[in-house]
């Protein structure tokens, strides 16, 4: 596979994009805005998601989707959760011949609606292509500068997962393989709610106690509900549950980081969600992981505290105080 087109061209999918081009790769991006599609492709730079770092020239831009699917048989779906379902069917009803095509999502969340993982609603948009996932401990402008990153593609097919390998492992790049999609998928969307927890913390102006409390009784979150998906333990201790959500966790690249630092310092959601630029896929993921743990049974204290912050405007100190008083237990 020499042609490889990418869908969502954010910060994530442009990442990508100049990643596999530097490896000869002839990439396709496309972006749903035609004028800022048109904008970046004159002046070869995404200053609104990945500022600083200049596209190759093989890299060819449009806000045609047809076009960019029908130019290559790998895809690299990287579109926010929040828009997923429209892109996929915007796919469908394109009509597109999906035999021999595969595609890669690397986007971190659950559908809000049917509380699927991105997997299982490309499975249903797009019936009989291959599907793989990508994601781990990735803060897109450090792969972009070449910083050495780890990341693993899954698939349920193994066959696939290694050819996806081949494709993005590189010197800075490097990738392992998992079958666990379910765990692959559940560490990357659960991880950036921990980490808003996090950027709560800091808003509030506690200290490296509080992270580190927050980080471990998260991953025990994360692992309760991995374990009740059928999830493999194993997974969510990797670099997709335990490397990602250190990552997010701590550094202050992080949107989902930043976004629980300014609701830490007294702001409301939906005012810092009108600010970004970028998607902070922690506030929507909320919404599913919550219902989630609430249809399956599962304990997840934290979680259930950065909804309340979101979406019922709780005061943060009030939900930290409630989180510190619960009745007692062991670890």
């Amino acid at each position: 596979m020499k042609h490889i087109s990418i869908i969502g061209d954010g910060g994530w999918g442009t990442t990508l994009a100049v990643h596999l081009a530097k490896k000869n790769y002839s990439i396709k991006l496309w972006g749903a805005f035609a004028p800022y599609v048109a904008e970046v492709s004159q002046t070869r730079i995404n200053s609104k998601f990945l500022p600083g770092i200049r596209l190759p020239v093989s890299i060819e831009l449009s806000s045609d989707l047809k076009y960019i699917l029908s130019q290559s048989d790998l895809w690299v779906f990287a579109v926010p959760s929040k828009y997923a379902a429209d892109v996929l069917k915007q796919i469908k009803s394109s009509k597109i011949n999906l035999h021999g095509k595969t595609i890669v999502s690397v986007t971190k969340g659950l559908d809000t609606k049917t509380l699927k993982r991105m997997s299982e609603i490309i499975a249903d948009q797009l019936q009989g292509i291959q599907v793989a996932v990508l994601s781990g401990p990735t803060i897109a402008m450090e792969v972009a500068q070449g910083i050495p990153s780890t990341a693993v593609v899954a698939s349920k097919k193994l066959s696939t997962a290694k050819a996806i390998q081949e494709i993005f492992n590189s010197s800075t790049f490097r990738i392992y393989t998992n079958t666990d999609v379910i765990g692959v998928e559940l560490g990357g969307t659960v991880k950036n709610i921990i980490a808003i927890a996090c950027g709560v913390c800091d808003g509030l102006k506690f200290g490296t106690n509080t992270k580190s409390a927050i980080v471990t009784r998260g991953l025990a979150e994360m692992s309760r509900l991995g374990k009740a998906m059928g999830a493999k333990q194993r997974t969510l201790i990797g670099l997709t549950g335990l490397g990602d959500l250190v990552t997010t966790c701590f550094s202050p690249r992080s949107r989902n980081r930043t976004f629980g630092e300014q609701l830490g310092s007294g702001k409301k959601a939906k005012d810092i969600l009108a600010s970004m630029e970028m998607v902070a896929e922690g506030a929507e993921s909320v919404q599913a992981v919550h219902k989630l743990s609430q249809k399956l049974d599962v304990s997840m204290p934290i979680t259930t505290e950065v909804f309340n912050i979101v979406y019922k405007d709780k005061n943060p100190m009030q939900a930290v105080t409630d989180l510190m008083t619960r009745k007692t237990k062991s670890e």
